[in-house]
């Protein structure tokens, strides 16, 4: 009999904080490993669209509404997490307001795009650098 193993499908979200200097990324610093600074972000929940897991998953992690922009680009490299196989589909947002950590949240922090902290968690430094690409230069990741 063939198993068939699949990614895990997880989202991850650019949030543009659009009510302060310079629309910093909102960022998270992980309470659980791997350690380090990420996207928030997280696991699709059986039955629910990626749209809902984003916006879940911001009100979840640093408590703020979002309002999804559009989809970014999917990554999908077997390696991206090193706990498992999983495949995340990407979100542009912007929000309002005073971001708290909550759930798997340590700290939230606002972030320009030219100037990250040195460990983020994950493939997001090339997600960050893919969109930052997008927004100088139009050109989106292949």
């Amino acid at each position: 009999m063939t198993v068939f193993r699949n990614p895990t499908p997880t989202v991850d979200i650019i949030i543009e904080m659009i009510d302060q200097p310079h629309r910093p990324i909102l960022l998270i610093e992980r309470k659980n490993p791997p350690p380090g600074w990420a996207l928030p972000g997280g696991f699709v929940d059986y039955g629910e669209t990626v749209e809902a897991a984003a916006i879940r998953e911001a009100r979840e992690e640093v408590s703020l509404e979002v309002e999804l922009i559009e989809q970014f680009h999917v990554y999908s490299d077997p390696n991206r997490d090193e706990r498992q196989h999983t495949l995340s589909i990407v979100f542009m947002a912007i929000a309002k307001g005073t971001p708290r950590a909550a759930d798997d949240a340590k700290k939230v922090g606002f972030f320009e795009l030219r100037e990250l902290p040195k460990v983020l968690c994950f493939d997001h430094q090339q997600i960050l650098q893919d969109y930052l690409r997008y927004r100088h230069y139009g050109i989106r990741p292949r």
